[in-house]
């Protein structure tokens, strides 16, 4: 089985990722769960020729790989989808996994993204960060949230992405898309170089460290409406790292600062319905003034009950969801217990 056999077999069977792992068959994940494809398991010789293929299709300068370091990329091939690959040494062979992106962008209905969420996008300025688990469907949540505003805004949106996944057509906005380490060299450079050009909306794929996180504070407080994500599973925990990357002489005035620009943060993972399908989850906070008198006076332990108290301003929290989609009968005991927040509370509240 060639690589177009390999990728066509996925998006017939709806597979989110592929594996071509040495000492495993071609192994798809479908609705979260693996599936080994009947045949033979590959070996060392087989992954190579596969490795060959993909960075031929693709047209990829292959100079990372040959010089032992790991890559990531993204290409697209007509008529098929839009694939994201990392190709990385494990036990002295080389490792494939593949993640399918499906032509065209994500609907929000379809994908449970509520309006709560979505509504977000429609800030002028400030920060919006989506946070969560690798795969719970950030890049998703992002997509759909520039999508609405390339629909509704005149203005100009910048993304940086490490690869790009989804490619945006210029609708009412300017979409100017780059790639980390094809189209510019590194995060911050592509930062510091977007505020020379004019722009409205950012989107910044990762908030890694303290330069990358002290220059979208400083961009988001230009006067633009800047997205990026961190991987954290609560909005206290995501309002901590970021102060955590900061020396502590410099926390107070962080404080300050993200009293004054945040605008929500969203925490989301995907769990397994019991009907098999996965079902994402969302926690939400949003701006209000209440909220920016915790952030600035650190009383970061009252977030979750003012998010509980919330619910007219669109505010949620991540156990509250939970604990509704079991009350539903579309989760089980068990995947409420795995995926909440705060264990011995979501306990209780089961009975």
């Amino acid at each position: 089985m060639d690589i177009h056999e390999i990728l066509k077999k996925a998006i017939a069977m709806d597979a989110s990722d592929i594996f071509l792992i040495a000492g495993l068959p071609v192994t798809f994940k479908i609705g979260g769960k693996q599936e080994r494809l009947p045949g033979e398991r590959l070996m060392p010789d087989a992954i190579q020729e596969l490795v060959d293929d993909i960075y031929s299709v693709s047209r990829r300068e292959r100079s990372n790989m040959d010089r032992g370091i790991d890559d990531d990329f993204s290409f697209a091939l007509a008529g098929l989808g839009r694939f994201r690959v990392n190709v990385f040494r494990q036990r002295g062979s080389l490792g494939v996994v593949i993640r399918v992106i499906q032509f065209g962008l994500p609907d929000p209905v379809s994908l449970g993204i509520p309006e709560e969420v979505l509504s977000l996008a429609d800030n002028k300025k400030g920060l919006v960060l989506i946070t969560g688990a690798a795969g719970s469907g950030k890049s998703t949540t992002l997509a759909c949230m520039i999508d609405r505003i390339n629909k509704n805004r005149d203005c100009h949106i910048i993304t940086m992405e490490d690869p790009i996944e989804y490619v945006h057509q210029h609708n009412r906005a300017i979409v100017t898309q780059r790639e980390i380490s094809i189209d510019t060299p590194n995060y911050l450079e592509a930062l510091r170089s977007a505020l020379r050009e004019s722009p409205n909306v950012i989107l910044l794929g990762e908030m890694r460290d303290y330069d990358t996180v002290s220059s979208a504070i400083t961009a988001a407080e230009t006067g633009v409406l800047m997205l990026s994500t961190l991987h954290t599973s609560s909005a206290a925990n995501t309002i901590n790292r970021i102060l955590d990357v900061f020396p502590a002489d410099q926390q107070k005035q962080v404080k300050i600062q993200l009293a004054q620009i945040l605008r929500g943060v969203v925490c989301q993972q995907l769990v397994p319905g019991v009907d098999g399908s996965q079902i994402p989850v969302f926690e939400i906070l949003k701006s209000t003034p209440a909220i920016q008198n915790m952030i600035r006076e650190d009383k970061l332990h009252q977030l979750e009950s003012a998010m509980q108290a919330g619910a007219a301003d669109g505010m949620c929290t991540m156990d509250g969801n939970l604990l509704k989609l079991y009350k539903e009968g579309k989760i089980s005991r068990e995947t409420a217990l795995l995926s909440c927040v705060n264990y011995e509370n979501m306990v209780k509240r089961l009975g």
